[in-house]
């Protein structure tokens, strides 16, 4: 195997040969092996691949070269896009063997043809805002071979969608008419097949849950999983291993019960004005918890009788609807599916009012809507449980991963304090490629005055850099009190993150080639700008969770009670790799050339400012402004 990865990524390899810029890279290569010893061996490897490493391709080849079957999973549906019709293309070429490889998604990835035809019925009483995204959809239809909604350039939250999609709830599996020509069941079928199949993490931790997601027959056939952005993976396990109810299912609910009732049976009208009166207690639900969009704990739904009382109202009206569509059973296999979703969402209500003191309750609201969760206290002993039972390669991989040199925050988050690690620095030229400014006397980032005080610094600095800046938050209350006033003062272009989905704004801001883009917390990450339309990131503070978070709250107490110290085992290593992520957008490619501006005095003032230094690239710092001047003056020499 070791003369193999020397024949794809050694100076004179295949790699470099065949794809245009790329580049020799020992820390590929040493990747790349760490890799191919994991597969052939067996046990678990954690490693961290510095921005620039090239990790996608020091992980495919060898998992291509292995003979195994191999499952990868990664962040988002995005990124396994990304790899599937990109980088797995471009290896799978220079291979030159029979390799089969699939994509799976979960299930509201593909059309359902049967809720297609259903609201085909119904296309001229859609909302005229939705008439257009129909005819896309209805036009794609008849010609797309996988279903897969990726396929067509629509939004993601589009709310065509959930109408033409099914869930775990939504689905009729078996029971469904068109279930032989249905393209989940197509892409399940290829992922059995294949050598290798690309996945994303919700899909990994339903298999791990014993979840029906329909693709549990073909995990347990694995012999590696290699688990990219794996820094995301106890945050989506936790929620994964949860429960959780929200208006919009319950609202989705009272939709389709009512659709199903009107074409299936049309004799009951009493069901009617329960359908009614259950979308009133969803609106209830929501005025009981406040105006204001929030994430709040379940003692202050424990604590407001009338919360209580209202909560209770929605499970009667929700047993209320179970009784009459008891009445109709087998009248219509749609309505007996609702039954049962029905029942499962008193379930859940029942199991989140329960709790228990392994998890965390807790309710978030929306400007319309409303979530009650219950969360795993941690996911250690789930992961554990896994790697007992399943005996096989593990790799665990990203750009943050380990604080400093040290991985025991993730190794503790998942239960693998046995695992190997190894990290590799990133092969670009920091110390000449970027310069990284702390500023002198910003005030305290509690003070009131502190975001208008980076609003200043952020207005001067960026007349050196002409705009080609991410402003990245910590909060949306920062963003929004920075933006009217950055609008104002700023001559370049401000695009701010909610006034139009993410794929869009990048697109844009690197069409502009001179705009300011302001963003939290998705912005932080999975955003790649190469080249000159970004050369500067501010952040604005140090991106420590806000401590009144629900989740965080109970996990610290938890901490406390077993004697553990909470900011360094929690807070601070999460600060830490959000940190790196975000300073992370800047430099993307061996020629990109940016600043970096970090300014939360804490990073100076308070001992733990060291580790967030010795945790980021080893770029050029300075304190003094005529040096940034400079660095951009020899930028603009160069445009």
């Amino acid at each position: 195997m070791e003369d193999e990865l020397n024949g794809f990524f050694g100076s004179d390899g295949l790699l470099g040969s065949r794809i245009d810029g790329f580049g020799h890279r020992p820390q590929q290569l040493a990747m790349a092996t760490a890799v191919a010893e994991t597969i052939a061996d067996g046990g678990i490897l954690i490693c961290e691949a510095g921005t620039g490493t090239g990790k996608t391709f020091a992980y495919l080849v060898p998992a291509l070269l292995s003979g195994r079957k191999v499952l990868i999973s990664t962040h988002t549906r995005n990124l396994q896009d990304q790899l599937f019709h990109q980088d797995l293309p471009r290896i799978r070429s220079l291979l030159r063997r029979p390799l089969a490889v699939a994509l799976l998604k979960g299930r509201a990835n593909y059309l359902c043809r049967y809720r297609f035809t259903a609201l085909a019925q119904d296309a001229l009483l859609l909302d005229p805002a939705l008439r257009t995204h129909w005819d896309q959809v209805r036009d794609w239809a008849a010609v797309t071979r996988r279903g897969d909604i990726a396929e067509l350039p629509i939004p993601e939250e589009a709310a065509v969608w959930p109408l033409v999609t099914s869930t775990r709830d939504t689905c009729l599996g078996q029971g469904c008419p068109q279930w032989s020509d249905c393209y989940l069941v197509e892409a399940r079928r290829r992922a059995q097949q294949a050598d290798l199949v690309v996945i994303n993490h919700h899909l990994l931790c339903a298999d791990l849950s014993l979840r029906d997601e329909g693709f549990g027959e073909i995990l347990p056939g694995a012999d590696c999983f290699i688990i990219d952005e794996a820094h995301q993976l106890p945050e989506i396990a936790s929620a994964f291993f949860g429960s959780s109810v929200s208006a919009r299912q319950i609202s989705d609910l009272a939709r389709d019960i009512e659709r199903d009732y009107r074409r299936g049976a049309g004799d009951l009208p009493a069901l009617l004005d329960e359908i009614a009166a259950l979308r009133e207690a969803v609106q209830a639900m929501r005025l009981a918890l406040g105006d204001s969009e929030r994430r709040g704990p379940w003692s202050e739904i424990h604590a407001d009788a009338s919360a209580v009382a209202t909560l209770t109202g929605l499970k009667e009206q929700l047993a209320s609807l179970s009784v009459l569509l008891e009445a109709l059973a087998g009248r219509d296999k749609a309505l007996d599916h609702d039954r049962a979703r029905v029942a499962e969402i008193l379930e859940r209500l029942s199991e989140i009012t329960l709790g228990g003191d392994e998890n965390i309750r807790w309710f978030e609201t929306t400007t319309r809507g409303w979530r009650l969760h219950q969360t795993p206290m941690e996911v250690a002993s789930l992961f554990q449980a896994q790697f007992a039972r399943r005996r096989i390669a593990w790799i665990f991989t990203s750009a943050t991963l380990a604080v400093g040199d040290d991985f025991g925050h993730f190794q503790r988050r998942l239960g693998i304090p046995e695992a190997r690690t190894a990290r590799w620095n990133s092969p670009f030229d920091y110390p000449r490629q970027a310069l990284w400014y702390v500023p002198d006397g910003l005030p305290d980032p509690a003070a009131p005055s502190y975001t208008g005080a980076v609003v200043d610094l952020a207005v001067r600095l960026l007349s050196f850099s002409r705009g080609r800046a991410f402003i990245l938050f910590t909060s949306h209350r920062a963003l929004r009190e920075a933006a009217n006033e950055l609008e104002s003062r700023l001559p370049f272009p401000v695009l701010m993150q909610g006034s139009a989905p993410r794929a869009e704004l990048v697109a844009r801001f690197r069409a502009l080639g001179n705009a300011v883009l302001l963003g939290s917390a998705s912005f932080w990450e999975g955003v790649d700008v190469r080249g000159e339309a970004l050369s500067c990131v501010i952040i604005d503070r140090l991106p420590f969770a806000a401590p009144g978070d629900p989740v965080l709250a109970a996990r610290i107490e938890s901490l406390r009670r077993r004697g553990g110290n909470p900011f360094r085992e929690l807070q601070l290593p999460q600060a830490v790799i959000t940190l790196k992520q975000g300073a992370g957008r800047l430099i993307r490619d061996i020629t990109d050339r940016g600043l970096l501006v970090i300014c939360d005095p804490r990073l100076v003032t308070r001992s733990y400012g060291r580790i967030f230094v010795a945790s980021l690239p080893p770029m050029t710092r300075t304190r003094d402004l005529d040096r940034i001047r400079a660095f951009f003056g020899d930028a603009a020499d160069r445009l």
